[in-house]
């Protein structure tokens, strides 16, 4: 199987020979290709299907895997990292998985994505159940690991997604969404931090933040259960239920502390001109959306 991440690009044979500005203007045309890729309308409409897949797993307590190797994983280790702080999640919701474990965050672990069954025995660690949807990340769309990885979760009934930069990716047919952001060779041939991980990148932040929005995690464009764990995110918090609710930011302040510290909260306080334990009930009854808790106030 010829793999188009492997090949050779011809617009940067004689990159070595180009002057600093040269190299940079070469990589940057090659880099604006990727999001045109991405915006096809058949893969659109399979992370749409991904999407929907996801956010039904987690209404039915179910967590999102990422699983992948080398660049792949580690991306998805950092995508899954960041829904934390961003949106407020569990650690446990969506958690990225990376062939040889954590040290393979830094280093390379030799034949860890050659291994067939290190995918399962991982997911095993992890007490992978039919609710949870695993995502296999793979750019060349052969890693063994993955594909192992996903054979193990179609066998227990869990939802499975692929991401690959190659056209018929083997990992394409271990899964029941696959799909196939084919960026072509890279500037530096193989080497797929570059293209294939940027389009990896743009893929993954379209899913996390996509369901995370659908979760009820956004109002309007704001992040309103961000986790205000350090005082820049503290200072966001506040200016977040400034910019929803249209009070100055010390009076934001104010309801900041009031609600303990959950801007959402704070939130549906300030619109609905409520108590804490009236916004904290109009949100558990309306699935966490603060539009929907302020009409039923409203009603």
């Amino acid at each position: 199987m010829k793999l188009t991440t492997e090949m050779r690009n011809p617009a940067t044979m004689h990159i070595d020979t180009l002057t600093t500005e040269n190299i940079l203007q070469m990589i940057n045309q090659q880099d604006k290709k990727v999001a045109e890729v991405i915006a096809q309308p058949a893969i659109l409409t399979v992370i749409s299907q991904m999407v929907e897949q996801i956010v039904a797993s987690f209404k039915n307590g179910g967590r999102l895997f990422y699983i992948g190797a080398g660049t792949s994983g580690r991306l998805g280790v950092l995508d899954a990292a960041e829904c934390v702080p961003t949106y407020g999640t569990d650690p446990e919701m969506v958690q990225g998985i990376i062939a040889g474990g954590k040290l393979a965050m830094t280093e390379a672990v030799e034949g860890a994505e050659d291994s067939l069954i290190g995918g399962k025995e991982d997911l095993i660690q992890h007490h992978l159940s039919a609710n949870d949807f695993v995502l296999g990340l793979a750019a060349s769309g052969t890693t063994p690991y993955v594909i192992g990885a996903l054979d193990y979760a179609t066998e227990i009934g869990a939802k499975t997604g692929a991401f690959s930069c190659n056209e018929m990716a083997p990992v394409s047919q271990h899964a029941q969404y696959a799909v196939e952001a084919v960026v072509g060779p890279e500037v530096i041939t193989g080497s797929t931090r570059m293209k294939a991980g940027t389009a990896e990148k743009l893929f993954l932040n379209m899913i996390s933040t996509t369901a995370m929005i659908k979760i009820g995690k956004v109002y309007g464009n704001l992040m309103v259960d961000v986790k205000p764990t350090n005082e820049k995110l503290v200072d966001r918090a506040k200016r977040i239920i400034s910019d929803a609710t249209g009070v100055d930011y010390a009076l934001a302040a104010e309801y900041y502390e009031q609600s303990w510290h959950q801007p959402k909260v704070a939130i549906v306080m300030i619109n609905g001109g409520v108590s804490r334990e009236v916004a904290i009930d109009a949100l558990k009854q309306n699935d966490d959306f603060i539009a929907k808790a302020l009409a039923s106030l409203r009603n």
